[in-house]
């Protein structure tokens, strides 16, 4: 991933561009009053709200400001799109919608959406509140999400913090299983791959805890945290006369990414899958090919880094297409 890469600054939330974003909307919405320059102005406001939406997702403000622009232009299926994508970060079937084809979008939308975020609140920290008033509550939400298709990039991001609630409060053994899973099915999650690392590393599962820090580094080189664990390790064994600290074998690397590429793909989309063709044997790469083209990027992902850890050619490039394909 390229250092100027836009991917790299827009895939965690951006609160402050958010706000400004946000602030500058509300100052277009404003001077809306009849004229004939409402147009353009409703036009910068969208813009400006779309913006404040890219840099900051889990900001809900965000959310209502573009679902404003949007009543006030009159565009129903345009407020449609908006809900649809709260939907889809929320992890809800945005077939929902669908249900509501009769409904007035333009006088229901605004209540739609509250009541979206007033059952799931897009703050980790009110969601956790919201959520752990019962323990029934916690599991339930634990057994959703090993069912949900996290794929997006913004649902898996809010996925991931939310279980480090559930870590946070005492189950760590839940928050680790999930974690796996959310990770799997988007694997350019650097900042999930960093927290999971420090969970290994507190455990003392130092290898488990390399190779998520080595994954964390591979999605986002700025984030030196196998670079700096590896400091650690070195200084924990200065002067105590102990091993070297050295890095997981190629056969635990290959074992740990087999067992992310059989939790890549949701099971609902598992049905039906070909297996692989003679061709792969001849042709390891051509699996790799065959799970793009069906839009299995996360499992061709983890297909791809096992490959390029065995020494095959062209694994690390096929990789490196991968990763811009799930974030472009």
């Amino acid at each position: 991933m390229s250092e100027d890469s836009i991917d790299d600054r827009l895939q965690h939330p951006r609160r402050s561009l958010g706000n400004r974003h946000r602030s500058q909307a509300k100052k277009y919405l404003k001077i809306v009053n009849g004229t004939d320059s409402d147009a353009t102005n409703l036009g910068w406001a969208e813009q400006n709200a779309r913006q404040s939406v890219l840099h900051d997702f889990t900001h809900p403000d965000n959310w209502r400001v573009l679902l404003e622009v949007k009543i006030i232009s009159g565009d129903e299926d345009g407020i449609r799109a908006v809900l649809d994508d709260v939907f889809t970060v929320l992890g809800r079937d945005p077939e929902l919608l669908n249900q509501l084809d009769n409904v007035n979008m333009l006088e229901s939308g605004n209540i739609i959406l509250e009541g979206a975020f007033a059952a799931d609140p897009l703050d980790p920290d009110e969601w956790w509140e919201t959520i752990s008033i019962a323990d029934e509550n916690i599991s339930n939400f634990m057994e959703r999400v090993e069912g949900l298709d996290l794929r997006d990039r913004r649902a898996n991001v809010l996925f991931s913090r939310r279980i480090e609630r559930i870590r946070d409060n005492g189950d760590e053994d839940g928050y680790l299983s999930l974690a796996r899973l959310i990770l799997a099915q988007r694997p350019t999650n650097f900042e999930a791959w960093s927290e999971l690392g420090r969970m290994h590393e507190r455990r003392g599962e130092y290898s488990d805890a390399w190779i998520c820090y080595d994954q964390a580094q591979s999605q986002f080189p700025r984030m030196d945290v196998r670079d700096q664990f590896k400091k650690r390790m070195e200084s924990l064994l200065d002067g105590s006369g102990g091993k070297p600290w050295k890095a997981p074998a190629v056969n635990e690397r290959l074992d740990f990414l087999r067992k992310m590429e059989a939790m890549a793909t949701p099971e609902t989309d598992k049905i039906g899958f070909p297996e692989p063709d003679e061709a792969a044997s001849i042709d390891p790469l051509t699996e790799v090919r065959g799970l793009m083209s069906s839009g299995n990027f996360s499992e061709a992902f983890f297909v791809a880094r096992r490959l390029a850890a065995e020494g095959t050619p062209g694994a690390i490039e096929i990789t490196e297409e991968i990763r811009g394909e799930m974030d472009g």
